[in-house]
């Protein structure tokens, strides 16, 4: 993963999996070459060609060995392309592809491409989760373009022999994160009062960050990880009631629950246009990880709790 090992590309590595990453590949004391785009630009993060624009690659996978492609048009909560599903397609799909095949072309040996749970759909019946072997059903344009462009990915390797890795993370927490989870760390930082407390039944699977890219290093060069799907938690699925006072105690402090009934949470966010979000804090989304432990003897090294702690400690954006 050096440059006497044939360099590891990391694409996205201003990104809060990405620069991670990096992070870690580093400190083993490897030379990734980092992809960003933005004004993050340094001697192990250089300038990437735009992925909607179907960029050239080929400078910059000279003696690449194996890419890691975590650059994306991620999934938000408030998109406001007229038409998202095409700005979704014109990153994920379309820039994805052009990378695998110019990556190919210059003798890249192994992609691994980070996709999303999303492709195996929003919501699980409970004790029922998400396999690997399972048909994609994505509800959403973010969905919808990473399982496109898996099924893309996946004709280039048949066709060309390229190996192929797909990872499908459930949400990610850890040091940086941003978003739903950020906004439900400073509600627990500043005691506020939160309606969570009787929503027990639900189990939601999360992987920290730390888990995740320790899965991504094992797939950089495990023989076992060629032209698999792989999923990944954290192995222990949490309630919105139990994340949050587990949050609460890696904070030194009390999570402030109330004790509303879910259907009447349901109902409350279904008459204020809330849906999607009810579903994630009173819904179930589990995945099975057995496949990703069995096949690559891999096992998350951090616990929950530890996650936490370290996400805490990270600060709150």
């Amino acid at each position: 993963m050096g440059r006497d090992d044939g360099w590891t590309l990391v694409t996205g590595a201003n990104g809060f999996v990405g620069s991670a990453l990096m992070g870690r590949l580093q400190a083993e004391g490897l030379q990734p070459l980092g992809t960003c785009r933005g004004t993050s630009l340094n001697e192990r993060c250089v300038a990437a060609p735009p992925l909607e624009a179907g960029g050239d690659w080929s400078g910059l996978l000279k003696g690449v060995d194996t890419v890691v492609h975590t650059a994306a048009r991620v999934h938000v909560m408030r998109d406001t392309s007229s038409n998202p599903l095409d700005a979704f397609r014109a990153v994920n799909v379309t820039g994805s592809l052009n990378l695998a095949r110019q990556a190919e072309s210059a003798g890249v040996k192994r992609f691994v491409f980070i996709s999303s749970v999303k492709v195996n759909g929003e919501e699980t019946r409970h004790g029922r989760p998400f396999a690997a072997g399972n048909d994609p059903a994505p509800e959403d344009a973010y969905g919808i373009s990473k399982a496109e462009a898996e099924a893309g990915l996946r004709a280039i390797s048949a066709e060309t022999g390229m190996e192929l890795v797909i990872i499908r993370p459930p949400l990610v927490y850890g040091p940086g994160v941003k978003g739903n989870f950020a906004a439900m760390m400073r509600a627990v930082a500043h005691g506020l009062p939160l309606p969570f407390g009787a929503v027990t039944d639900s189990r939601r699977s999360l992987v920290g960050l730390d888990n995740l890219v320790d899965l991504i290093v094992t797939c950089i060069d495990h023989p076992a990880a060629a032209n698999q799907t792989f999923l990944v938690s954290d192995n222990e699925d949490l309630s919105t009631a139990n994340l949050l006072r587990r949050l609460g105690a890696a904070m030194g402090k009390g999570a402030r629950l109330l004790n509303v009934p879910p259907a009447l949470l349901s109902a409350a966010a279904a008459m204020i246009g809330k849906r999607a979000i009810a579903q994630r804090l009173l819904g179930n989304l589990q995945v099975d990880i057995s496949h990703t432990c069995r096949t690559l003897g891999w096992k998350p090294p951090i616990s929950v709790d530890e996650g936490l702690r370290r996400t805490v400690q990270g600060g709150i954006r």
